[in-house]
């Protein structure tokens, strides 16, 4: 059984539900439980697990305000709630100019793939393309998978610039609470939305459905 990883969205950093869910991951994959890197802003605190493919990110409470640079154990737990959750597919590059295009793309790097080959996420039924309550998941889901399940998105970008610093195409289905960012060279260039559909993607990120 696969953990539920949209359950989690707005508990805290120590509740039973994510240190559940993390140990549950440990056990698909071949590290060991360890302390997140801390990112923390006053209105924002990520938990970046690279190894598990996985970044959470909090959103400060009750006019808690973080200061840059804290540790784990002087953040309050109590005050902060899960908003999204980013889900990586980093595939190694091809060539050592892929890793080199942002300084964005290049921190991703850092982050494994997500352990799990295969997953789902629930749906809302009446707003899917074809009334799914769920969509099944795989490291191989390119833009036709998505679009033929989840129907048009309801926002989408990215896919132009140069060469050197494209921002990979991008979809929005803001009432699923679901954002698919692509990745590869159809995910690139002027005609990427033509070549889209091929585009497997390379971040995942979950959230409450709006």
């Amino acid at each position: 059984m696969t953990p539920d990883i949209q359950a989690l969205l707005g508990a805290n950093p120590s509740s039973d539900s994510i240190t559940g869910f993390l140990k549950d991951l440990i056990q698909h994959s071949d590290t060991s439980l360890s302390a997140p890197e801390v990112k923390s802003y006053s209105d924002a605190v990520y938990f970046n697990y690279y190894p598990l493919g996985i970044s959470l990110l909090f959103i400060p409470q009750k006019g808690y305000k973080p200061s840059s640079g804290m540790k784990r154990e002087h953040l309050k737990d109590d005050s902060l709630v899960l908003d999204s959750i980013n889900i990586y597919n980093t595939p190694k590059p091809k060539t050592t100019s892929e890793t080199s295009t942002t300084s964005h793309r290049t921190a991703e790097l850092a982050f494994s793939t997500y352990p799990l080959s295969k997953w789902s996420l629930s749906l809302s039924p009446e707003a899917s393309a074809h009334n799914e309550s769920l969509i099944d998941i795989s490291l191989a889901n390119n833009g036709k998978d998505f679009v033929s399940c989840l129907g048009e998105p309801d926002r989408k970008g990215g896919g132009a610039g140069p060469s050197s610093g494209s921002i990979g195409i991008w979809c929005e289905w803001s009432k699923h609470g679901i954002m698919v960012e692509f990745g590869g060279d159809e995910a690139t260039g002027p005609q990427a939305w033509e070549r889209g559909k091929d585009a497997v993607w390379r971040v995942i990120t979950v959230f409450s459905p709006k």
